[in-house]
Formats: C-alpha cells, structure tokens, sequence
C-alpha cells in the first residue's frame, strides 16, 4: 500500500479520469472515441466517479435533508448508508455497462474492495461519515492495469472495523493519481474548463486561482475541483486538467510550466 507524502513518478503512462455526476447518466460518443485513443497511445486510466445528482434523488425519496459544507456532502448516520448503495449498487455498474458496451474492458471497485480506500473519519463533528484517506492499495490498481483493464472506482472509503464513509470524489481522484503515479489527472465535467469573464481559460496559475476564488469568480464546487488539482501539482502530478466530455480544457500548472 502507498501513502501520498514521497511518491515519484512511474515511467508509465497513467491517467486518472474523475467523472462529475452530471456526466453519467449518458456519457457521448466524443468521450468514448478520446478514450480508445489515449489506450492506443499506451495510456493506462483509472475512472473516479462520483453520483451526486443520484444520491440527491435518494436522499430526498426517504426524506432525508442534505447540505454541502465547503463542497463535501455532510453525511450522517441515516444517509452513509443511502450513499454507499447508490455509489456501489447504482451509479458503478451503470457506468461499467457504458464503458463495457463501447468496447472498454472495465471493473468496478469501491474502498472495501481489497481495502482499496483505508479512511479515518475526516471530521466527525463537521461533516459525520465522511472520509479521510490514508492509504491507497496502489497495488491492487497496477496488477489491473497490467492486465488491460479500466478500474472505475466509487468514491466510498471505509475504516479499519468496516464502517462505509462518503469522500469528495474528487479528493479520491486526486489520491489516486499521486498513488499510481498517473502524469496526468482529468477531472470531466459538463463546462470545458475554467470560465472567467465568460471566456475559457487554456492554461492557469494556481495564483490565478487564489486571486479568482478571493474574487468571487471561482466559486461553488468549482473550488474543491481547483484545490484538489493544487494538491496534486504540490505533490508531483505534472499534469492536472479540468476538460469537458471531449477530455480537453483548462490546463493547471505553475507558472515555469508555462513559461
């Protein structure tokens, strides 16, 4: 297993793919076409996704309230469990079915599955159930990888004794990426990009960052987004990208990148 303080980068070519919620109900053929072109490139890819708009339905048909505290989902007692069966019993095996039928050998995984996504709780008092990782079994992914396959992993951690525990899914991208080793982490959404003043940014700063969130124009979910690919650039990720379903957009990097 692998912690996130000393990794380095592998000489394979690894992407990570995070999938906003919105994205999965009908992933577009302009998804599935870049994809089997980054596997013909040799690119391995590891797909995180999330379920938002799913566990919202579910939340609300048993009359369960939910509120997002600084982009992560408070999650209690009653609704940890609704989260886990709509994460693994709904959302994976849909998004498995899309990418099997295109032709993409892919299997779907949670943090139970070969303790795949070791957790202590973030901040009970805060935000209840929700995750905190520790350890990646980065092992368990490369063996799959190795052997041609797509690993789809939910955003469902657990701790030591089994308790399930909702993570942001993009945190879990990003662990993931650093784990692997990936060189590259897209997180897809449904706007291409990062948009200030109505225009498309090709390529940013995380000063720009920090100046646009002061501002006001980043703002809402958009911010773990930007933060998460922050971590993964202060840890070594070279290559963070928040793109569109055609898997291009705004690149983030530092400022010698670019230079």
């Amino acid at each position: 297993m692998t912690t996130f303080k000393s990794m380095l980068l592998t000489d394979r070519k690894r992407i990570v793919i995070k999938l906003g919620g919105s994205m999965l109900e009908g992933l577009q053929s302009g998804f599935f076409t870049k994809f089997h072109e980054m596997k013909s490139a040799g690119y391995e890819i590891v797909i995180v996704h999330g379920g938002g708009p799913s566990i919202n339905t579910a939340l609300k048909k048993n009359a369960i309230a939910s509120n997002i505290d600084n982009g992560i989902r408070v999650t209690c007692d009653q609704s940890i469990a609704i989260v886990r069966d709509v994460l693994i019993g709904e959302v994976n095996p849909s998004l498995v079915h899309q990418l099997n039928r295109e032709g993409i050998d892919a299997i779907g995984l949670s943090g139970f599955d070969g303790k795949l996504l070791s957790c202590t709780l973030l901040d009970k008092e805060r935000y209840g159930f929700v995750g905190d990782i520790q350890q990646v079994n980065d092992r368990l992914l490369v063996k799959l990888l190795a052997s041609g396959i797509v690993p789809v992993v939910s955003c469902i951690g657990a701790t030591e004794c089994g308790k399930p525990l909702n993570i942001n899914a993009d945190t879990v991208a990003s662990k993931i990426a650093l784990a692997i080793g990936a060189e590259s982490l897209l997180f897809v959404t449904d706007t291409p990009g990062i948009k200030i003043g109505n225009e498309i940014q090709s390529t940013v700063s995380p000063s720009d960052i920090a100046k646009w969130i002061e501002a006001g124009d980043i703002y809402g979910g958009m911010i773990p987004k930007v933060n998460a690919a922050i971590d993964c650039l202060d840890a070594g990720v070279p290559s963070v990208q928040i793109a569109d379903q055609h898997l291009s957009g705004t690149t983030i990097g530092f400022e010698e990148v670019f230079s």
